[in-house]
């Protein structure tokens, strides 16, 4: 199947064309004739598989003539919620508005920076992309109105209500249109998800694709039982010895972000950077450009990135501490191994983590092979 016969118009084609894009992902095959329809769309699709561009091209298209609106109204809106998912989608529907034949602006908006210039730049947005917190403050202030808007996309919605963000976004639900289109996408389909489809959800498409777990046979996995306090030398042997150009480490904390960081420059891997929480906002957008872009080596992240950010053809994902849940485990190894493309997770098992990694595995489906690292020598690591 290709584009064209999906609907899409010949200037997004050459935009296609122009990104790499050959053929439709399975997500697109489904969403983007049903979008193009105005239907409401509920996809569960893992992320990574496409989707972001499954409701982009087609929402472009429907606003064709339908493009402008009353100054600080705007016509889509895009929840998500994370700041880096924000800037991602936008940067998707900015990507390919420069192929439409008519003028389309879009905007990313999100906390942890000034909200005055966010203020100032609300004139004659068209595509609204936002985290809950950051729109309530911009409704209040005047800055942005809802009244106008005919398509809703919600983003990571799971992720969005697991989040806490419940209150705001009912609150944001009760100043939109009562007409309009609704496109839900989640990685999974949790009660959550159940329960916000049947509030906002008209007659919808359900499309369903196969889940991190279904397409999980993409990664080779493998785990290394070592003590904790040799997990820093075997870091840096699988880095020097592998060769590794770009690999995304995982901690649990903050704290072990850091301390991985400063243990890897002092021996000799520079070229590293840690990504969580209490990084300011444009450190965190100019560190994940730089790892996505092939320019930074090392990436150490808590789970702020083990879901909702698609960085394309990563090919190893190093789990330094286990995350809590099983779930979170299959996130996060499933930043690799994407878009039918092979990747390597690898997991350091200390002894107070044997039983948590056996449940991890029995819930995956999928045992592991185990390496000890005694048999390596770690001497000069």
């Amino acid at each position: 199947m290709s584009f064209t016969s999906l609907g899409i118009s010949p200037s997004l084609i050459k935009a296609l064309a122009e990104q790499n894009y050959t053929q439709p992902y399975p997500i697109q095959e489904k969403a983007i004739p049903a979008i193009l329809e105005r239907k409401d769309v509920l996809g569960i699709a893992k992320t990574g598989s496409g989707k972001t561009a499954s409701y982009v091209l087609p929402i472009l298209m429907n606003l064709e003539g339908h493009s402008k609106n009353k100054n600080r109204h705007i016509n889509v809106l895009v929840m998500v919620p994370t700041r880096e998912l924000a800037a991602q989608v936008n940067e998707v529907f900015q990507i390919f508005g420069i192929a439409m034949p008519f003028p389309v602006k879009s905007k990313a908006v999100f906390g942890g920076v000034s909200i005055n210039p966010q203020m100032k730049s609300m004139n004659n947005i068209n595509i609204l992309v936002a985290t809950p917190g950051r729109l309530i403050d911009l409704i209040e202030s005047n800055a942005v109105h809802l009244s106008e808007v005919d398509t809703l996309v919600l983003d990571e919605a799971d992720k969005m209500l697991n989040l806490g963000f419940k209150e705001e976004m009912n609150r944001i639900f009760s100043l939109l249109p009562q007409k309009r289109q609704n496109l839900l996408f989640s990685a999974t389909l949790s009660k959550n998800v159940n329960n916000i489809n049947q509030i906002l959800l008209r007659d919808p498409v359900v499309i369903k694709i196969e889940s991190d777990i279904d397409n999980i046979d993409l990664i080779n996995q493998s785990a290394y039982f070592v003590p904790d306090e040799k997990k820093g030398p075997l870091l840096r042997y699988l880095i020097k010895t592998k060769e590794l150009k770009q690999v995304l480490v995982f901690t649990s904390s903050v704290y072990k972000a850091n301390n991985v960081i400063d243990k890897l420059r002092k021996n000799g891997v520079e070229n590293c950077l840690a990504i969580h929480g209490k990084k300011s906002q444009g450190a965190r957008t100019e560190t994940l450009h730089k790892f996505k872009t092939g320019k930074l080596q090392v990436l150490v992240a808590t789970d702020l990135l083990s879901r909702g950010i698609d960085i394309e053809f990563l090919p190893f994902v190093i789990n330094y501490e286990l995350p809590r849940s099983p779930k979170d485990y299959i996130h996060r190894i499933g930043r690799t191994g994407r878009a039918e493309s092979p990747g390597e997770a690898v997991s350091f098992i200390t002894p107070e983590d044997k039983h948590h990694f056996k449940v991890i595995q029995k819930k995956m489906g999928k045992w592991v092979t185990m390496i000890n690292s005694d048999s390596i020598n770690l001497h000069g690591y």
